[in-house]
């Protein structure tokens, strides 16, 4: 009766306007990252890039969180608004994790496979930055919202196996040499693969989203 009655009632839509300006700087957070993961003497100039998109990102999601508590009608559950604004923040504070960890260690040049990660998370991004706007009006796009989560699913696991090719060609290039050089390598490794985790999570939400609200 309740979601009956809240159906027709003025719903606030400026939590649509916020969720585009997360997703676009999660997107220019991960174009700043591949940026790092080309190397180079730039690496800290995109490090930078990556951490302060990621606090944009946190600025706008406390903008979400403070509208949730305060607006009297939402778009769908106020527990399903705070669950996708944070998992979309997360992937963008797992950028900066990653960020930080080469600005750590003096990281300045990266393997293929970790460039190709990077490249996987921009196509992340820029699937749920196409996804959001469609939640506004969840019915006539069902099929496309569950089309886009599924290719979010099968980049992650595509990161997997990049992850995992990675970790053996880490194994094979050092084993002989630095242990030292490994360990980082692993470590960037961890924190790229995470991220796509993050987007994953992100389909997961808007999936349970869209299960609902139909």
């Amino acid at each position: 009766m309740m979601r009956w009655f809240r159906a027709f009632l003025p719903k606030e839509e400026r939590f649509f306007d916020l969720f585009d300006r997360h997703a676009q700087t999660v997107i220019q957070g991960s174009i700043a990252l591949q940026g790092m993961l080309n190397g180079g003497e730039e690496t800290p100039v995109y490090c930078q890039r990556v951490n302060q998109f990621e606090n944009d990102a946190d600025n706008i999601t406390r903008e979400v969180l403070t509208a949730v508590r305060r607006t009297f009608i939402t778009p769908f559950d106020r527990g399903d608004i705070k669950n996708l604004i944070t998992s979309m923040d997360d992937a963008i504070d797992q950028m900066q994790q990653t960020a930080k960890a080469v600005m750590l260690f003096e990281v300045r040049t990266f393997e293929p496979p970790m460039r190709e990660i990077g490249g996987l998370l921009i196509e992340c991004a820029n699937l749920v930055g196409r996804a959001l706007p469609l939640m506004q009006s969840i019915g006539p796009n069902v099929a496309m919202l569950t089309a886009i989560t599924e290719e979010l699913g099968k980049l992650e696991g595509r990161v997997d196996d990049l992850h995992d090719i990675g970790l053996k060609e880490l194994f094979l290039k050092h084993r002989d040499g630095s242990a030292m050089d490994f360990i980082v390598g692993v470590e960037i490794y961890d924190h790229l693969e995470k991220v796509a985790d993050r987007f994953d999570d992100v389909a997961n939400e808007i999936n349970s989203i869209v299960i609902e609200q139909v």
